[in-house]
């Protein structure tokens, strides 16, 4: 019972790497298939991604607020 885990964490380890060089190889094979990608609509995109998680980050913020102050919870800076 001793070996188990030895075993299991080295087929995780190998499987991992392999998992991890496949995916770097087919990123590096899209990026030579030559796609003419648009880079302003690129980052306009990665942009507004951007723009929305912050938004939605603030709005969950608020709404935790705003239910810990209901709930009386002292939220005060100290």
């Amino acid at each position: 019972m001793e070996w188990f885990p030895i075993a299991a964490g080295t087929f995780k380890v190998i499987a991992l790497c392999v998992g991890m060089f496949f995916a770097i190889k087919w990123h590096y094979d899209q990026g030579k298939k030559g796609k003419a990608s648009d880079t302003r609509a690129l980052l306009r995109t990665s942009g507004m991604v951007a723009v929305g998680f912050v938004l939605v980050l603030l709005a969950l913020g608020l709404l935790t607020f705003a239910l810990g102050t209901r709930l009386g919870l002292d939220l005060r800076m100290p």
